[in-house]
């Protein structure tokens, strides 16, 4: 799993927009700037759908005011979903989509999962991460299930954490 201290690696995937998609790679639309990742098992799946996004949906001014620069949900779904998605949700303009849709960068995030059992293949498991210009700060995934460690709250606790001075 990526930890802390990791470089991003440069993955084709698709970034999805109110235009369309475009081919980018992970490290060209993670690597610049402050940026939350979070990532989910699927589009449309309930905890992602009624939990996980809909919080960094109304938190993303107080992520703004804590200097993310960019919002970015990822799913191993294809493009056509994760605009859909995007769009039923309200969150298009407001947070972008990282369509990985043959799971390469979770494999090489470390962040993937075989939910063949439920009848879904491979997944991103739920997590969270803060990336600065391409390094990895903080990396939180989900022991259990629900939405705790990733969730928009928990990501501000700990960038409130990190830009908080020391009083050592």
């Amino acid at each position: 799993m990526i930890k802390t201290g990791d470089a991003l690696p440069s993955i084709p995937v698709k970034l999805v927009g109110a235009e369309g998609s475009t081919d980018v790679t992970s490290d060209a639309v993670l690597g610049t700037g402050t940026v939350v990742l979070f990532t989910v098992p699927g589009a449309f799946t309930p905890t992602c759908h009624v939990n996980h996004l809909p919080g960094f949906v109304a938190n993303q001014s107080k992520l703004r005011a804590l200097g993310v620069d960019r919002i970015v949900c990822a799913a191993v779904n294809d493009h056509h979903v994760m605009k859909a998605w995007a769009e039923a949700s309200g969150a298009l303009d407001q947070i972008d989509f990282l369509a990985d849709g043959n799971g390469a960068l979770a494999d090489a995030l470390g962040l993937s999962k075989d939910f063949s059992a439920a009848g879904m293949g491979k997944r991103f498991i739920r997590a969270a991460m803060v990336i600065r210009n391409g390094t990895v700060e903080i990396v939180a995934p989900e022991e259990g299930p629900g939405v705790n460690a990733s969730g928009a709250p928990a990501i501000i606790m700990a960038l409130e954490a990190a830009n908080t001075p020391s009083t050592l």
